[in-house]
Order: C-alpha cells, then structure tokens, then sequence
C-alpha cells in the first residue's frame, strides 16, 4: 500500500481480509502515511450507520488533527453539509470520511482513496444519476492521480475477476488480529423446528439456550433479521384477503408500535383493520415476523433482558444510532437485534454470540446476485462474533440448510464460493464476464408502458451488432411501485460502451409517449 501512495500508476489495490483481521488499522496506517507526505485522503463507507465508528477510530488516531476530519453523508443537516463542505473547499480538512457522495469532495493533493466494504451494493446509486461509489473511486485515482484501496471480507466477483485479469493487485489478510479465531458457525434447520413446535419458530431451542448461557456469563449478543416491522402481511383465513398497498404490488407489513399497515416501498400507511375489509370476518392472520415481533418475543422469554433494536423505524432521531452504539459498548445493553445497519463494520470484543434468524429472506429473489449477497451478508454478520479474548460462536437459522451460500459461509469459504459463482456466471454469460445494462420503462398506464418497451424492443433487435446478448421484455419483479407499472429488458456485452453507444443511436429515432418515462441503468445492481 505504501508502495502504492509513493508510485500512484500501479494498480488499484484489493485488500481481501477476513472479518477481524485488522483492515481499519491498515486504514489508519496509511492515512498516517498520506498526511505526513502533506496530502489527503477519502475515506468511503456502505452505510451511515458505520459513520460514527469509523469517525470515532479516526479521530482517537488522530486527535491533534480532528478539526481537520469532515463528515460526509445524507443524515446531515443542510447547515451541516453547507459548513462540511465549505470545510474541505478552504482546504482546511485533510481527511474525508462518509458515504457514497462523499467521492466527489472537492480534496485537493489526493493521496489515497479507502472504499471500505466495497462489496455493498449501497454504492450504487438507484436515482439519476445511476453512478457506482467504488467504480466512481477507481476512476477519480486515475484523474488524480492517487493510490486507491478497496477492502472487504467478501469482495464483489467484479472486483475479485479483476485482480485475476490483473487489473487489481489481491492482497491477503487472512487471520484474525490477536490471534484470536474465526467464530464457530452452527447451521439449523428450521423446517425441523417448525415441526417440534407445530408452527412457525422465531428462536430455535439451540439458539434460546445459546443466547441464555451468554446472559448468565455477562457477554453480549447481536441478533440480525433484515426485516422490519411486525408481520410482513395481513391476512383474512376465510377469504384469503390480503392487505396490498395502494399504489404498489406488494402487500402491506403491520407496524405493532403505530398500529398501521405500511408499505415498505412507498411509504403509504393505513390503519391496522380489525376485520376483513373484503368479507368483513375477524378471522385476520398477522403472518411472518420482523424486527419488531422478533425484539417482542425475546423480550417475553429473557424478562430481565436490557436490549435494543436498531432498524430505519426506531433510528429516524439524530444522535439516536450513536447513543445505541455507545450503550451497547459500555454494557449497558446485553442484546441487540437490528437490520442490515448492524451487519458489518461494527468492533465489539465483549460479542461473543450472533444470531442470524432467517437467512433465506433474500437467498430466493429473482436475482442473479441473490446467492452472492446472501453469502456476503452471512459472512460479515458472523464477523461480529468473537472478536476479543473470547471466542466466538454465529447460529445460523435457515430454510436452505444446503444452500452453497449458506454452507460456504459456514467455513469462511470464500475462495470456494467465488470459484463455484464465476464458474456458473461465464456459462452463462453473467457479470463479471459481461456488463449488464438494464432499460426500465414506467408509466401509469399498464398497457401504455408494455407497448413503449415491445416497440423500443422490436427497433432494438432489427440491427442487433454481433456480442450483444438481448433478453426478452418483460414485467419487473416489482411490477408496480409508486403508482407506476414497470417493464423491463436486460442487454449484455463484453463493452459497456458498445451496449450504451447502440441504445442511444436507437433512440434518437424513437419518440416515446408523453407519460412513459424510460431509464437505462448501466451494471444495474437492482434487478428487481
């Protein structure tokens, strides 16, 4: 690395280190480096959540220059942003830490960029414009030009191809700092639970007996459900009626602390009925589980428990994920159950049980890159666990016990998983071998949004050039959102240039209808 921020030319530089191994000291470290030759650097991270630790760390490291540290990210105010920004263009901050935006910081004398996670695919943008943080990094090194350093646990197989194409240099941390060692994984089949307790199970008897030890000897525990709310659905057991979202197509999940039924795409909100709207009977089922049902439970099985929940409900207050944070590092909280926000990143050596409570809930979307972000999304929630003195242990409860995802996560197996997935990807002619280029055509009208995209279909295929590989139009997995109906088509080629510069020349020869919106999303990271 430091070879790297003397000799900017070289390759970006991939550091691929298990979770615990120490990439945020190598961070600091080379930060360190960058200020003593008098130049600056951005630092990028996946979440807002991961903020406050890492400005933490970095402020402790570098406690003469904290004045010379800015933040950037979306939970700032407009003032806050307005100043921070301001900060960096006088040229009096040296360092740059925040989300994706923060690329674009107007630093000058660039040493080093740091993409943190850059596996995430919150780097991508899902507005215009549709930039990617990390591709967007790599290409500001080569503007500049500085040294560039991606890490993560479970790099992407974008970027992991790369090094094997030699465009990235790979780097290896494979151990754990300390010496301390990787947590056990236990899987559990919770098809078997479900038939002990003759109905659906949040906590497996393994896992209630696990989190129970670890109460009696004062260590803590993180549970993870990457589902908010109380029931994802409301549901009539007469009629079969479920409650659906006005303006999108997906059903409504019952919030128990508001008594509404809101929808987690557009934000749309009802009062929880007390009877059927369609056949007026009481016989209304609440069905699945999140967050909120999931922190309830535990809460009637350890009385005595101190917990938090962290999700997007209970952390809309500023300062609000900090102070959890804070708590929960001063002991102050035994247990916490959280959504993706406590996934990854976070350091606490007292954590020496993680619970993942339904692995499969994005394991089975329509989605190539289900499998891979299950897989990442495993391994880095594992990585919470033992990382101090005491060693570790991650209960993994799951509908697919014999998912390769979920059994490579078991044994930290990524150079397993990654040779399997890029093995079935060039079969088929998938990302990373190929770009992806996904056309989105919306409109109000069902039938006025299918008939834009057939007709831009049809004028697409006639002169197709040979190496790009064009699917069929179809509706989107989501098919309506905010009011909108969604048809889509996916293209494919080696060069994005040659799929983008094809699709502009056919559509400056098309006119589309007045209420039809068309968008073209280059190495689209939302299939759905």
């Amino acid at each position: 690395i430091l070879k790297a921020i003397e000799q900017p030319e070289l390759p970006p530089l991939l550091l691929h280190g298990v979770t615990g191994s120490g990439k945020t000291e190598v961070y600091l470290q080379a930060v360190a480096r960058v200020l003593e030759n008098g130049q600056t650097a951005i630092v990028l991270v996946p979440e807002i959540s991961l903020t406050p630790q890492t400005v933490e760390r970095f402020k402790s490291r570098f406690a003469d220059k904290q004045g010379e540290i800015a933040v950037l990210h979306s939970h700032l105010s407009q003032g806050e942003r307005f100043d921070e920004w301001h900060k960096i263009h006088r040229g009096d901050a040296k360092i740059v830490i925040g989300a994706r935006s923060a690329i674009f910081a107007p630093l000058e004398n660039l040493g080093l960029i740091i993409v943190d996670e850059e596996h995430e695919s919150s780097y991508k943008q899902d507005t215009i414009p549709r930039y990617h943080g990390r591709d967007l990094a790599v290409m500001r090194s080569r503007l500049e030009p500085c040294a560039i350093l991606l890490g993560s646990a479970t790099p992407s197989l974008e970027s992991y191809q790369n090094t094997k194409r030699n465009k990235y240099q790979l780097i290896h941390l494979t151990q754990r700092a300390d010496d301390c060692t990787l947590p056990l994984i236990r899987v559990i089949d919770m098809r078997m639970e479900n038939r002990k307790h003759k109905g659906p199970a949040i906590l497996s008897e393994t896992l209630r007996k696990e989190i129970e030890g670890r109460l009696d000897r004062h260590e803590q525990i993180i549970l993870f459900l990457n589902r908010r709310g109380y029931s994802n659905s409301m549901q009539c057991l007469e009629c079969g009626h479920a409650c659906e979202c006005q303006h999108c197509s997906t059903t409504l999940t019952y919030h128990l602390s508001e008594q509404r039924l809101v929808c987690h795409i557009c934000g749309y909100k009802q009062i929880a009925p007390r009877r059927c709207p369609n056949c007026k009977s009481n016989s209304v089922m609440y069905a699945g589980f999140g967050t909120e049902r999931a922190e309830e439970v535990i809460s009637k099985v350890f009385p005595r428990i101190r917990m938090a929940r962290i999700d997007a409900d209970v952390m809309q207050r500023k300062h609000r994920l900090k102070d959890t944070l804070r708590d929960f590092k001063a002991h102050k909280i035994d247990l916490l159950i959280g959504t993706q926000m406590i996934a990854k990143g976070l350091h606490f050596p007292n954590v020496t049980l993680v619970g993942i409570l339904n692995a499969d809930l994005g394991l089975h979307m329509p989605d190539f890159r289900a499998g891979e972000r299950t897989f990442q999304l495993l391994t880095q929630v594992a990585g919470r666990a033992g990382r101090g003195e005491l060693e570790g242990e991650v209960v993994i409860q799951t509908f697919s016990p014999h998912s390769p995802s979920v059994q490579f996560a078991r044994h930290h197996d990524f150079e397993g998983y990654s040779e399997q997935e890029l093995d079935i990807r060039q079969q088929f002619k998938l990302p990373p071998f190929t770009h992806a280029c996904l056309i989105h055509v919306r409109s109000r009208h069902e039938r006025l949004a299918e008939f834009a995209l057939e007709n831009l279909c049809q004028r697409l295929r006639k002169k197709l050039p040979d190496g790009i590989i064009m699917g069929e139009p179809n509706p989107s997995p989501l098919e309506r959102a905010q009011g909108q109906f969604r048809f889509q088509v996916m293209l494919r080629s080696a060069s994005s240039g040659n799929i983008m510069r094809y699709i502009k020349s056919v559509m400056r020869t098309m006119t589309f209808p007045e209420e039809t919106l068309v968008l073209l999303d280059m190495d689209a990271y939302q299939l759905c």
